[in-house]
């Protein structure tokens, strides 16, 4: 069974002081759940803040970054490497639409930055989602397009430890997120090119999330769909209360 995964993506905000307050409420809110893993992806800067918080935290609840080179080191002014990351952080946030929209990101480059995470022993989370409200045909092209180029040549011993993530760019920060049902049948096409692209067994073990303007009203919509493993959280994430009510409202419906 794949264990639901609920990912705050606090984006490029708080300031210090904001990030340790969150962190340190998000940490007591969640304390007693089961059943759940949380993981918590703050700015570059508040990395080491958030990490001594929260390691005194549940095992169940880690830190992530929102991106980083594919390179190891070298002269790339403001880049963050994976060995910069990998002692703090299990996860790391790549391919999400605002990098590819604002700072041109491609299939290529996302592909070498998930080639490098997974050799360093960090977990990918892949964001994958088409720009348009189109027809499902449409939209499934686009998003499979995205999801075998970034997903080249890695190998099936690697890619259990990606997590994919559904993200129609069109419900992210609009409040009109996709449909439950909508969401579940891409998810579930994704999870069927996996199945092809690897096997079976490799597709059904892969975590898939929803992410589009999630909130604690409708994330019950997306995590009661048998194919959507969890949620990477935008802007709700850095709302406490509503945050921690995502997470206990998943945690509850996996009892």
């Amino acid at each position: 069974m794949r264990r639901p995964l609920i990912g705050g993506n606090w984006k490029m905000n708080t300031t210090l002081s904001d990030a340790s307050v969150l962190a340190t409420a998000v940490k007591n809110g969640v304390a007693e759940l089961e059943g759940v893993e949380v993981v918590l992806f703050p700015p570059f800067v508040w990395l080491y803040p958030v990490f001594e918080i929260i390691e005194k935290g549940p095992s169940f609840l880690t830190l992530g970054a929102q991106n980083m080179h594919f390179l190891d080191e070298g002269a790339y002014t403001g880049e963050i490497s994976p060995l910069m990351l990998k002692n703090m952080c299990q996860y790391v946030i790549l391919g999400h639409s605002e990098r590819r929209t604002y700072f041109n990101e491609k299939n290529e480059l996302i592909n070498d930055k998930v080639k490098s995470a997974l050799h360093h022993g960090l977990s990918p989370v892949i964001c994958l989602g088409e720009y348009k409200k189109e027809d499902k045909v449409e939209a499934k092209n686009d998003v499979f397009v995205q999801l075998k180029a970034v997903l080249k040549d890695i190998p099936k011993d690697l890619i259990k430890k990606a997590v994919l993530v559904y993200e129609p760019v069109w419900a992210i920060g609009t409040g009109k997120p996709a449909s439950g049902v909508y969401a579940a049948s891409m998810v579930l096409q994704m999870r069927q090119t996996l199945a092809k692209m690897y096997n079976l067994e490799t597709a059904s073990q892969i975590r898939i999330l929803y992410g589009g303007s999630v909130t604690a009203d409708n994330i019950l919509e997306f995590t009661s769909q048998r194919e959507i493993d969890g949620a990477l959280v935008g802007g709700t994430s850095l709302k406490a209360k509503e945050f921690i009510s995502i997470c206990r409202q998943v945690a509850q419906a996996t009892k």
